[in-house]
């Protein structure tokens, strides 16, 4: 199988890339050439490389280019607008095309309605990003239903692993909280510390990617949430990484008009909101049942394997 993978050298591409090669795909991953990948494992020398930037170029250009490569199988990992969508849909129409996978997010569910939220039920996205993502999965399904567009959507949670600024327990990137922690310093919390956030890791994201290529006849035409079996709350999540680090907990709780004001930083503020608004517990059994879907990663591994790496690089020292 010839295997595009668009964004390969990102979060989800670095753990996918090598399970596809190591399963006998032929793999082409396109990226902007700017990054290299988070795994250092060997296999990589077997991945061809293209360089390729959507942003730059013109419109249609960068999706015939993809269509050029006639793959079997396209993974379009940094796809955000519904008008890419449909542009990349058509190119690929007389290719090779057997599997066409769109990374979404849960960002598209918006405000949770009832819980666990499964894949299908109607989506309130908050933000344009979540709307563009619930846009295209609607266009997609569409799609399959009505021309047989082989079709797969994958909804990540809070991607997370080792490498890069992780969501804390403030619902923001901002990984000094985890410095203060590490310290026994006291940190703020919003609310009552009750809004939950999903974490998985970015391994996990690429097993529902790879279970939904290898299950393909059952994987069409569907959505899979692709996030760990449990959530947790902003106060667990704190009081788990003080015990982690072997400090008492100092944990101050703020209404969220006092804690933006504590906060001060407008772009923190913002994160945060978008993150705790949309609180929930997405429900993986669909991924289980269909594609085999099984994370090996628990949420509290998945975050220390994370600040562990953090710890180790020296990032609370710079």
């Amino acid at each position: 199988m010839k295997t595009v993978v668009i964004g390969g050298s990102g979060h989800i591409g670095s753990y996918l890339i090598p399970k596809l090669i190591y399963a006998g795909h032929q793999v082409v991953n396109i990226s902007r050439g700017k990054s290299k990948p988070y795994t250092t494992d060997p296999i990589w020398r077997e991945v061809q490389s293209v360089v390729l930037d959507r942003e730059q170029e013109d419109k249609g250009v960068f999706e015939q280019k993809i269509a050029g490569l006639n793959a079997d199988i396209v993974v379009d990992l940094i796809n955000f607008s519904l008008e890419d969508t449909k542009t990349m849909t058509h190119a690929l129409q007389n290719t090779n095309l057997s599997h066409y996978l769109f990374c979404s997010s849960i960002w598209a569910h918006g405000q949770a309605t009832r819980l666990p939220m499964l894949e299908d039920q109607p989506k309130f996205p908050l933000d344009e990003y979540g709307r563009q993502k619930a846009h295209s999965e609607e266009y997609l399904h569409g799609l399959y239903r009505l021309e047989g567009f082989p079709e797969t959507v994958v909804m990540p949670g809070q991607i997370s692993g080792p490498g890069w600024a992780i969501i804390t327990p403030t619902a923001n990137a901002d990984h000094r909280t985890f410095g203060k922690i590490r310290r026994g310093e006291e940190i703020v919390l919003p609310n009552f510390g009750m809004e939950t956030l999903h974490h998985v890791h970015a391994d996990d994201v690429a097993q529902v990617f790879f279970n939904a290529i290898a299950h393909r006849q059952s994987a069409l035409g569907e959505s899979f949430h692709a996030v760990g079996d449990e959530s947790i709350t902003l106060l667990g999540y704190a009081q788990a990484m003080y015990r982690w680090f072997g400090q008492e907990e100092r944990i101050k709780l703020l209404p969220w008009t006092e804690w933006c004001r504590h906060t001060g930083e407008q772009e923190l503020i913002d994160s945060s909101y978008h993150h705790i608004a949309r609180s929930g517990h997405f429900s993986i059994e669909k991924g289980k049942r269909l594609i085999g879907y099984a994370p090996r990663h628990t949420l509290l591994e998945t975050v220390q394997e994370s600040v562990g790496y953090m710890v180790q690089h020296g990032w609370f020292e710079k």
